[in-house]
């Protein structure tokens, strides 16, 4: 029996996610994809991206939605532009759509998306690629116990400044723009850089967290505030257990990605591989009071795995599609990003 013809990619969003991570994970699997358009407003990027993989480019989503030859859509552009790009790829009849998280900006959003979906029958996927990392999916199968238990978890990131990590990890032809600096003694700025980290970085481990809730009705926020000289350090509680969420930038050079779950018997922990690098599963382990277990390191990420997934998909091949899972990871994200805002700045909306 001849393979399967491999599925036209194309990416919305030339920048640093789609050259590092994407662009690489789609090599790997090059059996099974092949990258067709690259789309982005400044279109030298896009056409530098698309020159390395022989891909053709464009300045407009919309041309990249209406080409014919893009069976399979990665929407890797800022968040606002989620919503609007993952429906008129559901649309236009493609074969399935993979989102950077987070899915969008508010759960109206994401409704339309899951109707889109739904009436169009094309699958969307969430890029939560911790989900899909061999580590996380050997943890998941063996914690029922510990979702019934669990009292306390813990997700620590540690990395190194931005700029010069991605330099010394990656090669990245990118877009140059000015920032502006945050007055951080405005709590106002210190909820920005809260919120930001909370769907920028924390909603990588969120989709985890939430499978050892049971339920988010009661979550309070207890402590947010912001770490120098980019970070952020958030307390709360759901369904009473306590999470305790950690991020720091700054002038480590060994990064650190952590996520533990522990209750009176038993503890998982997890550390996985930094973001941007193809380094590999997560390493996970689970200890009781008289032994401990030990995943098997697996060369393959959640890169690979979650466009495997796609893969799957788009071929009739699994029944996989978790929009109720994903509408439920966004609404744990976006009352946390409130309550903590709330918190650090509570009159901030009333000034906006």
């Amino acid at each position: 029996m001849a393979p399967p013809e491999r599925l036209g990619v194309g990416l919305i969003g030339a920048g640093l996610v789609t050259q590092t991570i994407h662009l690489p994970a789609l090599a790997s699997l090059a059996d099974t994809f092949v990258v067709r358009h690259i789309s982005d407003p400044d279109e030298s990027l896009a056409a530098h991206a698309g020159a390395a993989v022989g891909a053709r480019h464009s300045a407009h989503a919309d041309a990249l939605i209406a080409d014919p030859a893009v069976e399979v859509v990665a929407v890797c552009s800022p968040h606002r532009f989620h919503a609007e790009q993952v429906i008129a790829a559901c649309e236009a009849g493609k074969r399935a759509v993979l989102c950077e998280k987070p899915l969008a900006v508010s759960i109206a959003e994401a409704e339309l998306i899951g109707e889109a979906s739904r009436r169009t029958g094309v699958p969307v996927v969430v890029g939560a690629m911790h989900l899909f990392d061999p580590g996380w999916l050997w943890a998941d199968r063996r914690s029922a116990e510990l979702r019934r238990t669990a009292h306390t978890i813990r997700s620590s990131i540690v990395l190194p400044p931005n700029s010069r990590y991605e330099e010394l990890a990656t090669e990245v032809y990118g877009r140059h723009t000015a920032s502006t600096a945050l007055d951080m003694a405005d709590p106002a700025a210190q909820a920005e850089v809260v919120v930001g980290g909370v769907l920028g970085l924390a909603v990588h481990d969120l989709p985890l967290i939430r499978s050892f809730l049971p339920q988010i009705d009661d979550l309070v926020v207890h402590e947010a505030r912001p770490l120098r000289p980019w970070g952020y350090h958030i307390v709360f509680t759901a369904a009473g257990r306590t999470v305790e969420l950690h991020a720091v930038v700054n002038a480590t050079w060994q990064p650190d990605w952590t996520l533990e779950v522990v209750s009176d018997t038993e503890a998982l922990r997890l550390d996985f591989t930094p973001s941007y690098v193809q380094a590999g599963s997560a390493r996970a382990a689970l200890r009781t009071h008289d032994s401990t277990t030990m995943a098997e390191p697996a060369d393959s990420n959640g890169y690979a795995g979650e466009w495997q997934h796609v893969a799957a998909l788009a071929r009739g091949e699994v029944d996989g599609v978790r929009h109720e899972h994903d509408l439920a990871d966004l609404r744990l994200a976006l009352r946390l990003a409130d309550a903590a805002s709330e918190l650090i700045a509570p009159d901030s909306r009333e000034a906006a």
